[in-house]
């Protein structure tokens, strides 16, 4: 495999170890079947289908992705502005289970879920990594998900829990970014929402397989074309997340998110897999930051799926990806 570099973009070179590959060959032959299957039948069906289903699913996202031992986990309850803010602060640290306010960095993590599905307890374990590399403490959001709520009602509660941060008394500067799959969308709502609304941006950004495109087109055209991802099939994926977007038209200004060369982008890292459904998602998005203006890089990993970062068990490579974004954050923040 190629070894990351300072480069803006790369591409991947060899097959990924042989582990990742094995375990890609079986979860072909098992996830994607399944998950063919709850993206079948009517909208009513479907919907309390994914309903029914996501306790059992959280669960088994959550076994396969260890928290590392001596995490330390504090709940978040409180109401904020128009709403609620939910979520766990999340320390694999030596420090404080919560950073504090004014002296030290956090991450602010945006759980994936296709907006129906997962919550900071089935990604406690990466976000625990992310801490542990860093040295940061983390606030995971458990923002709200479809069918119950429906769009754009997850992308207000991220923009909420980053206005409690900055209430609570951190600065922007000392605040990163992070999400995976829908939560680097909610990431981009955030970033444009800050630009609209004269708030100041995070001091640096990381999305791991990112969705850019809601309306699922890109990663759709992307399977027809040959992509196969070892866990997710386009086609179902879309079904299943139009129980969150319903009736929002593919052109609303928070659905495919324009970026402008007026904004001020935070420095940006997208790393996303070679066999990744929405591969096209993190390219488009990688173009998008380009054109206007931003510092962003984009790294594929060979021979990976959907964020791959998650199981560290599956493969070597989720290792080596998180301690490049530990470093690119690293980086970011010592500027």
């Amino acid at each position: 495999m190629r070894t990351p570099t300072s480069e803006q973009q790369w591409r991947p070179v060899g097959r990924g170890s042989l582990r990742s590959r094995a375990i890609n060959s079986y979860l072909s032959r098992v996830s994607a079947p399944l998950m063919t299957a709850a993206g079948l039948g009517g909208a009513l069906p479907r919907a309390q289908m994914i309903t029914a289903m996501r306790p059992g699913v959280n669960r088994s996202l959550a076994a396969l992705s260890p928290v590392p031992d001596g995490t330390r986990i504090e709940a978040v309850r409180e109401s904020f502005g128009d709403g609620r803010v939910r979520g766990e602060w999340v320390s694999a640290h030596a420090g404080p289970p919560r950073g504090t306010p004014g002296d030290q960095t956090i991450l602010y993590y945006l759980h994936g879920s296709g907006y129906v599905i997962c919550s900071p307890r089935t990604h406690r374990g990466l976000v625990a990594r992310l801490s542990r590399r860093t040295g940061w403490s983390a606030f995971s959001l458990d923002y709200r998900l479809g069918p119950e709520y429906p769009f754009p009602t997850a992308g207000d509660d991220a923009i909420r829990g980053y206005h409690w941060l900055l209430d609570a008394g951190y600065r922007a500067d000392q605040i990163v970014v992070a999400g995976d799959s829908a939560g680097g969308h909610l990431a981009v709502d955030l970033i444009a929402d800050n630009h609209q609304t004269g708030t100041p941006q995070p001091a640096g950004l990381v999305v791991f397989s990112p969705l850019y495109d809601p309306t699922f087109d890109l990663a759709v055209a992307n399977q027809l074309r040959g992509t196969r991802d070892p866990l997710i099939d386009a086609v179902a994926a879309q079904r299943i997340l139009r129980l969150y977007t319903r009736g929002a038209e593919a052109d609303h200004p928070r659905m495919r998110i324009a970026l402008t060369p007026e904004m001020s982008l935070p420095p940006t890292l997208i790393q996303v897999g070679q066999y990744e459904v929405m591969g096209d998602d993190a390219r488009a998005m990688y173009r998008a930051f380009t054109a206007a203006g931003g510092d962003v890089r984009l790294q594929e990993w060979p021979g990976q799926g959907h964020v791959f970062q998650m199981f560290p068990l599956f493969s070597p490579e989720s290792r080596q990806a998180l301690n490049e974004a530990a470093g690119f954050l690293g980086q970011v923040v010592s500027r």
